[in-house]
């Protein structure tokens, strides 16, 4: 529907406080109504802004088409609204009622501005699908604010879950929990490449104790990360090979080559201060 067959510029433009004022009587009376995540000043301001924002838009574009360049405005607070609530704990359904609630005072005012059933029909029908639609953009943005929030805290928990442990001048440790992935390999192998040339060390014990199934490609995955080391001029001993998984690995046809493994991190740190010239030695008792 054009811009000039529709009256809702102007009815917006001359109710506008009263559309507010009713609006936000629902929004502070919703079931919904999050008063822990947001405060009422702040909400009242962003109704007004979104009111005045809409009511610009349609005086210079069409309500039906809000991809068009008059709505990059309201598409633009949209847009910083949902990504806020998103990051605030808000839930879809509470951040899209934000738009959605506006209908109710908005189909009030066309009633009493409609001078026909004709006129009726024809402004309410605009003003549903200009509703719906910044409603479901409003979802939408929610949408991919979370999912970019999901994928920074994986990553994050990644590289959480990855640390390089210094045991020992010269001796270096990667305790690995939880599955082994392709992208999970890569930040071992950056991470533990990084460290060996920062501290210089020459031996990198990889401890798998805390992977719960060892698979040809969790294999394949462990083999590039020592080959890596190797070419850095470190040595890796692989510990925490349990029973269950050395079964596994031969089962599977998986070889190893030559790279060393150890059934504990005890026994591989063991192993590594031999290698480097050090011993352990328990202390001689206290005399009484």
């Amino acid at each position: 529907m054009p811009a000039s067959t529709t009256r809702l510029p102007d009815i917006l433009r001359g109710a506008q406080d009263d559309i507010l004022r009713e609006w936000m009587s629902l929004q502070l009376k919703s079931v919904g109504r999050r008063s822990d995540l947001i405060r009422e000043d702040e909400l009242r301001e962003q109704s007004r802004e979104f009111i005045a924002t809409v009511g610009a838009a349609l005086r210079r574009g069409r309500p039906d088409d809000i991809s068009a360049p008059e709505w990059s405005e309201v598409r633009e607070q949209l847009h910083a609204l949902s990504a806020n609530r998103a990051m605030r704990g808000f839930t879809p359904a509470e951040t899209a009622m934000f738009v959605f609630s506006l209908k109710e005072p908005l189909f009030e005012r066309i009633r009493q501005e409609a001078t026909d059933a004709q006129a009726l029909a024809e402004e309410t029908w605009a003003a549903t699908v200009l509703i719906d639609k910044l409603g479901l953009f409003t979802v939408e943005s929610y949408q991919k604010t979370r999912e970019e929030l999901i994928r920074r805290q994986q990553e994050e928990l990644i590289e959480l879950s990855t640390p390089v442990v210094k045991l020992w001048d010269g001796v270096l440790a990667v305790p690995l929990i939880g599955t082994l992935d392709s992208a999970r390999t890569q930040v071992v192998m950056e991470n533990l490449l990084q460290a060996i040339v920062d501290t210089g060390s020459g031996i990198a014990i990889i401890d798998i104790t805390g992977v719960p199934t060892v698979d040809t490609l969790v294999a394949q995955h462990l083999l590039k990360t020592v080959a890596a080391a190797r070419l850095m001029g470190a040595d890796c001993i692989i510990s925490g090979v349990r029973p269950q998984i050395a079964q596994t690995i031969v089962h599977l046809g998986v070889n190893l080559g030559d790279v060393v493994t150890k059934p504990t991190l005890a026994l591989a740190l063991s192993l590594a201060m031999k290698r480097i010239g050090l011993a352990v030695v328990r202390a001689a008792a206290p005399s009484a």
